[in-house]
């Protein structure tokens, strides 16, 4: 299979003749076909109306993390809406020594270090862009590129108050004080548990990235706030990359990107809207009557 042959539809119809083709979970942007060959299982990726460079994008950053040491699907192919894979096992084995080798290999990956904040060129989480430029500042990064720029997407814009803006604006001027100062580092991008699959010796593989040099802590707080944390994937993670003993406080506010983009993608669904205002209620204004019965307004710190 050679790069952007065809249309999605087409690259199906080469590999089903003579295969089963089975649909898998695909999560919320993608549709996925695993095609059992006579030869060998592969994975093919389809979006339809894909923005431009998306699986060239996701083909690149599975590029980058295998040169660093993750172990990622071969890429056979790619095209404007489809990306085909090396097939995995979508179920990982529920074992500690899985999960303590996903947090090893991580904290591995979090050891390669970048000069500046961002990558050479936008990518995509999910069918949204996820802004690259380069910043010296970790903090300015994260908070123009991974949380207020969601708030010009029309369906973020059509369920957040004004009451959300501003308590999101508090909390980024407040950034520094919760999230320390660290430098770059390079990350997966998308590290919820669903997209640490196995090879077929029953090894950790990653899929699904949305690289970029940023804080690790963006990697944590998608396996830590997820469903289903592993808790052995934590400990084998500090055993590398000693975590300090705050870590846990700060990842709600780390995992906001998260919502934000959720709420972007899909506007007030799977509880995002509650869990985003439950992390910025300390950063609200609150009506205050003080004892002359005058209404002051001032904020719950």
């Amino acid at each position: 299979m050679t790069a952007h042959e065809g249309s999605a539809r087409d690259v199906l119809a080469k590999l089903g003749e003579g295969a089963e083709v089975v649909r898998l979970t695909g999560g919320v942007v993608n549709t996925v076909w695993l095609v059992r060959g006579p030869e060998r299982e592969v994975v093919v990726k389809t979006t339809e109306d894909a923005p431009p460079s998306l699986f060239e994008v996701e083909a690149e950053g599975l590029g980058v993390l295998r040169r660093h040491g993750l172990t990622t699907p071969e890429v056979l192919g790619v095209g404007a809406d489809w990306l085909l894979l090396e097939a995995m096992t979508p179920r990982p084995p529920e074992s500690d020594a899985f999960w303590e080798a996903a947090g090893r290999a991580v904290a591995a990956l979090h050891d390669v270090r970048g000069d500046r904040f961002g990558w050479d060129d936008d990518g995509w989480l999910g069918v949204l862009p996820q802004h690259n430029a380069w910043h010296d500042d970790g903090h300015e990064f994260f908070v123009e590129q991974r949380l207020l720029r969601y708030l010009r997407e029309p369906k973020a814009d059509a369920v957040l108050t004004a009451e959300d803006r501003d308590a999101l604006e508090r909390l980024c001027a407040r950034l520094p004080e919760i999230v320390p100062a660290a430098p770059p580092s390079l990350t997966h991008g998308d590290l919820w548990h669903n997209n640490v699959v196995a090879t077929a010796a029953g090894e950790p593989a990653f899929i699904d990235p949305a690289v970029s040099w940023t804080w690790p802590d963006v990697d944590l707080s998608m396996m830590f706030c997820g469903a289903d944390s592993p808790a052995r994937f934590f400990d084998a993670y500090h055993e590398v990359r000693p975590l300090d003993r705050d870590w846990r406080d700060r990842m709600p506010v780390v995992f906001l990107r998260e919502i934000l983009s959720t709420v972007a993608h899909e506007g007030d669904r799977w509880g995002a809207l509650v869990y985003l205002r439950d992390v910025l209620k300390p950063f609200r204004r609150s009506v205050v009557v003080d004892s002359t019965n005058e209404a002051q307004v001032g904020t719950i710190e």
